[in-house]
């Protein structure tokens, strides 16, 4: 992986990873990530996005609980039986990244990515994975200069709790586009319900789906939840998000 950044975040310090096409200037992009840490499969992800016209900050989220190579598993989460124990390391690391914490890094977040070199003035993007989905759609929320917001197998993203991300939309601006897990216990379809009235009570344009026979993680090569079928729609779907709203 290339070397991180580190950029102030609103408990501490926070690695990143930065992706650019070239030396020009470019629209930002925020890429919040899943909970399998900052590792070699989101460096690909963030220069991918790279590739069609941004400029990405990929930040480690869960830096309370230690740096992206602490929070990063060590096994081969390619092996179903890998991938299922790993619930057990991560979930204190979750546990400190709750809906107040990510709203507090959230501007930190913004304001480190409008600060790289060569991004442009105006509107950004965001998208995020898992609970990183969790974690865009609040940064829609709170920032209205965010016009394109994208969350692929999002967990938790509308539930009764009260700091459930849909109830952030208010304050957001952004067109959205979810790709929800088939038959994810993190997202049932009553929650995927939920947060489609959620959005067209606040007016907001959104496409919403629920991509068949794709498991939860279902863009991450790195895992056993992989799947080709959903992450290329994913892909198709985000650049389309980014193209028609922030503009590369």
């Amino acid at each position: 992986m290339r070397p991180f950044i580190e950029i102030p975040a609103a408990d501490g310090t926070a690695e990143a990873i930065v992706a650019r096409p070239d030396d020009g200037q470019h629209p930002g992009v925020l890429l919040c990530i899943d909970a399998l840490g900052l590792r070699p499969r989101i460096e690909e992800m963030a220069d991918r996005i790279a590739s069609w016209g941004y400029i990405v900050l990929a930040p480690n989220t869960m830096y309370r609980s230690g740096t992206a190579a602490e929070t990063t598993p060590t096994t081969d989460l390619r092996i179903p039986e890998e991938r299922a124990a790993y619930g057990k390391v991560v979930a204190p690391f979750l546990a400190q990244l709750d809906g107040a914490a990510m709203d507090r890094d959230a501007p930190h977040y913004v304001a480190a990515l409008r600060g790289l070199d060569g991004v442009t003035d105006g509107p950004i993007g965001v998208t995020g994975y898992c609970m990183g989905a969790k974690f865009s759609t609040r940064v829609a929320g709170l920032d209205p200069t965010v016009a394109a917001c994208g969350g692929f197998h999002g967990a938790k993203l509308a539930t009764d709790d009260a700091d459930s991300p849909h109830l952030t939309l208010a304050g957001a601006r952004a067109e959205f586009v979810y790709g929800h897990a088939d038959k994810d216990q993190t997202m049932p379809p009553e929650s995927v319900a939920l947060l489609d009235r959620a959005l067209a009570d606040h007016g907001l344009t959104a496409t919403t789906a629920v991509y068949p026979d794709a498991p939860h993680g279902f863009t991450m090569t790195d895992t056993s939840s992989h799947q080709q079928a959903g992450e290329d729609r994913h892909w198709e779907e985000l650049r389309a998000l980014l193209d028609r709203t922030v503009g590369a």
